[in-house]
């Protein structure tokens, strides 16, 4: 197995707050609509494309929803620089957990994995599938077309995945779902900062607005990005509430978010 992969089950819940920050879990927009999609896609055993810039929730997202609709049996697999098919193979052989050594034959572990995915369904998440290339979809695209696999497939990515996937109508043409996940709006981000983190509690809805449009730019990562930054100013500075001088002392860890 190449090192270019992770796998296993659904992280728990406070693994996909970046930074630590024992954040809430909010039930914004994205996130109800990620549950509708991923709801729908299991339903109908179809594969579903979560995709948009670095940022924005998809992972959390689909993890959120996966999490309450098919906690036992959702297989995933985070994917690194360049996978190939037999990376898949493999990642797939470790993260269901299957016996003994894999098979060194394509045929044979294609074999093996088919008939691993016949016996009861399962929901296979490919994470980070920006990084894969024509071969690697095609080969998800294999084992859903498989006549006896049993199975629903959800890959979240970047931009680069909608854009391969959209190049090759043999493998767009089965898509179910297709959702972009975008930049939260101004006043979407003002109502859901204070239920993410108790810093934002009592903060002037204005000054939450005009970070957002000096550095946050409506993007969440970014947003956990500064809390964390702003709970370490008020440790190191002693204080109590957010104020403009810990605004300003933060912005300058940002190097331009």
């Amino acid at each position: 197995m190449s090192g270019d992969m992770d796998y296993g089950r659904l992280p728990a819940e406070d693994e996909d707050h970046f930074h630590r920050l024992n954040a809430h879990l909010v039930a914004t927009d994205t996130l109800m609509t990620t549950l509708d999609d991923v709801q729908a896609t299991i339903d109908a055993k179809a594969m579903m494309v979560a995709y948009g810039a670095a940022g924005y929730g998809k992972t959390m997202s689909v993890n959120s929803a996966l999490r309450k609709i098919a906690p036992d049996n959702t297989y995933r697999l985070e994917l690194r620089s360049g996978p190939t098919p037999r990376d898949i193979r493999h990642g797939l052989f470790n993260a269901l957990g299957l016996p003994g050594e894999p098979p060194t034959r394509p045929i044979e572990f294609d074999t093996l994995l088919k008939e691993t995915l016949s016996q009861t369904f399962r929901v296979l998440v490919c994470d980070e599938a920006q990084w894969m290339g024509r071969s690697s979809f095609e080969y998800w695209r294999h084992l859903w077309d498989d006549r006896n696999t049993d199975i629903a497939v959800i890959f979240a990515g970047g931009d680069g995945c909608y854009k391969v996937l959209k190049r090759e109508p043999m493998l767009a043409s089965r898509i179910f779902i297709w959702q972009k996940f975008t930049r939260m709006p101004e006043a979407e981000v003002v109502a859901t900062l204070p239920a993410f983190h108790s810093l934002w509690a009592g903060v002037d809805p204005q000054m939450i607005r005009n970070i957002d449009r000096a550095a946050a730019h409506g993007n969440f990562r970014n947003w956990a990005t500064i809390t964390k930054h702003m709970l370490n100013g008020m440790k190191k500075k002693g204080l109590t509430e957010v104020k403009q001088d810990l605004v300003n002392w933060v912005y300058s860890k940002l190097g331009g978010m």
